[in-house]
Parts: structure tokens; sequence; C-alpha cells
């Protein structure tokens, strides 16, 4: 059910279809979103959006998305913002790599909007810091 919420998404994807349908879905929700198309923009974007979660797609230009979240990872002002990662790919090896770099969860496109919107959600309501297993 939406409802109003103070926490922001940044999406980092460069799909112009995918992106709006994420903003659109999330704004319904309450969230407030902020997006970038690249991923060298993507750690600027972080640090000055400050967001509470970031979708994450892995086909980017600029830097892939793998690169991005090893990257926010790595980065003591953002290694606690939980990172989703959001692709078309749908292979176990991405997946595996996904969590390698250190991705809070992987999701497939594909996926209907309510496990995005619940996956969300959950990794909202973690304690900051807060990790489960991979899977």
């Amino acid at each position: 059910m939406p409802g109003r919420h103070s926490q922001k998404i940044l999406i980092i994807d460069d799909n112009p279809a995918v992106r709006n349908m994420l903003d659109k879905l999330f704004r319904e929700y309450g969230y407030r979103t902020a997006w970038v198309d690249d991923g060298l923009k993507a750690l600027q974007a972080a640090r000055a959006e400050k967001p509470d979660l970031i979708l994450l797609d892995v086909m980017l230009p600029g830097m892939d998305g793998f690169t991005v979240c090893r990257m926010i990872k790595f980065d003591r002002l953002l290694r606690s913002i939980p990172v989703i990662i959001l692709t078309s790919r749908m292979g176990e090896e991405d997946e595996k790599r996904a969590y390698e770099v250190g991705a809070d969860a992987y999701l497939v496109k594909a996926v209907r909007t309510v496990i995005i919107v619940d996956k969300v959600r959950e990794l909202l309501s973690r304690p900051a810091g807060a990790a489960d297993p991979p899977g």
C-alpha cells in the first residue's frame, strides 16, 4: 500500500523507459527519487543525493554496475547504503559477482514490480550496517 516516506532512492539506469517506470513506481509509494544514467556519474550522485537505497543496473555507459557497486562499498561515506543490482542479466555468474562486489540484493528486471518494492522495503527497514547472507 502506498504511503509517505522520507527515504530517497537513487536509480542508476541508462534506459529511460526503465528509469521512468521505477521513478514513477517509487514516487507512487511515497519515496523520494533521484536518478543518473551512467556509471561515471553514479558515485558523484550518491554523495550529492545521500540516498537511503540505490537501485543499480549492470550494463551502464562509462563504468559498469559491478564496478560502481564495488566503489560504493569501499567508500566509507557510502558503504552503508543498501545496493540492489537490478539487471536484465540472468546468469548465476552475474548474481555471484554482484554479491562479491557487495550488493545487498540481486533482482532481474523481468520481476514483478511488487517484488522490487518488497525488496526495497525489506532493505530500508534493516538497522544501519545490518547485512543478511546473499540469496
